[in-house]
């Protein structure tokens, strides 16, 4: 008897995960091994929200709270929507899951039908398509130009719907790119969507690391069909360095809102309650605001360190990323796929990147910039003498 299911036998591992452990077992054997491969801050999280989660705990408060949410964090999201994107979300059309990556999946899970499409552009983050095969749903991915940004057009969304089409994600800022979508962009796209109804999943989880003169606009709040299209994605992971709490949320209209609240009612009952008072803290705390401030900044100065290096070489190509804390390296002229080329970048040279294939381009690797610049130095370096090697 086969007991795995036909759906999760068709659903890769994650390549990210796979890498970091391989960098680790090689630290453990007592290797030197240049980290540019990881997907989180490298600093704590701040003192602030470690005490009020503590406080939270003294108090008692580790009981189930409500499926979406403690009351407070919920209306606190409802005003910081509102006030950092414009958009007008009742409380009780949010939901707080456990970490950012749940509250896409539940987006997906309460949306598509057994044989809906959903259109991904290409690179992408690694577990979208996954996500929508556990749903029963089918991946279309769609191939961006670097020329663009890559960032998907009107002409390639259009091009790739068909009567099954259910569902488009939009990552802004991007992850493996750092592309940001501006407003004009997002209108044209949302165009389109609404030729057919076709449900955007907006992942704003790298909302508020954006760097030079660029600016985020939510998905959702450029007009009134854009807002009752979408469902938005975001998250305390990224900006207020708590990947390991695991709280994000979901906003969307009310019906879309119901439906999310049953999923997670019938999975995970809700996100962990001290972590859910630390999440309140990282948007209440006068402090807040300055600690994401300082962190932007300082992923400001590695990122700008990381664009010359890699500019200088001459046989890669590099977009420059605009958002989040990757960059997203073409090695067409190497002449390597990317597993083989980021297997021997670790093996013979120590240095870890995530290999393309896992974003959906097979002749790239992201590299992270969560880390010092001692080492970024050091990893940047050792690729370069990788890439003239070949």
């Amino acid at each position: 008897m086969d007991a795995i299911s036909s759906r999760i036998n068709a659903v890769s591992p994650s390549l990210t995960l796979s890498v970091t452990n391989t960098a680790k077992a090689m630290r453990a054997a007592g290797e030197e091994v240049y980290g540019l491969a990881g997907g989180e801050p490298d600093c704590d999280t701040p003192d602030f929200i470690k005490q009020a989660a503590y406080t939270a705990i003294q108090e008692g408060k580790t009981k189930y709270t409500p499926a979406a949410g403690i009351p407070e964090l919920r209306e606190a999201l409802s005003n910081k929507l509102a006030a950092d994107n414009g958009l007008g979300y009742e409380p009780s059309q949010i939901c707080v899951t456990s970490g950012a990556k749940q509250a896409c999946f539940n987006a997906i899970l309460a949306t598509v039908e057994e044989g809906d499409e959903v259109i991904i552009p290409a690179p992408f983050w690694v577990s979208y398509p996954e996500m929508v095969k556990m749903a029963g749903g089918v991946p279309v991915i769609v191939e961006t130009k670097e020329s663009n940004k890559w960032k998907i057009t009107p002409d390639e969304f259009e091009e790739a719907m068909s009567p099954r089409t259910k569902m488009i994600i939009l990552n802004t800022p991007g992850n493996p790119t750092g592309s940001i979508y501006d407003a004009d962009e997002i209108k044209a796209l949302v165009e389109v969507a609404s030729y057919e109804d076709i449900i955007i999943l907006s992942d704003e989880i790298y909302e508020h690391l954006i760097y030079g003169d660029s600016k985020h606009v939510s998905v959702a709040s450029v007009s009134d069909e854009a807002y009752n299209l979408t469902i938005t994605v975001n998250g305390f992971s990224k900006s207020h360095s708590m990947t390991g709490w695991r709280v994000g949320y979901t906003a969307a209209p009310p019906a879309l809102a119901e439906a999310l609240v049953k999923i997670q009612g019938h999975t995970s009952s809700n996100a962990t309650s001290f972590a859910q008072y630390g999440a309140l803290a990282a948007l209440k705390d006068p402090t807040s605001k300055e600690f994401v401030e300082n962190l932007r900044g300082e992923y400001d100065v590695r990122r700008q360190f990381v664009l010359g290096r890699l500019k200088a070489i001459s046989n890669v190509s590099v977009v420059e990323p605009k958002g989040a804390f990757y960059f997203f390296v073409n090695c067409t002229d190497l002449g390597l796929k990317s597993v083989n080329l980021c297997d021997k970048l670790l093996t013979r040279y120590k240095v870890a990147a995530v290999p393309g294939v896992a974003f959906g381009h097979d002749m790239g690797l992201r590299l992270s910039y969560c880390t010092t610049l001692d080492v970024l130095n050091e990893g940047i370096s050792r690729f370069e003498e990788f890439c003239r090697s070949h």
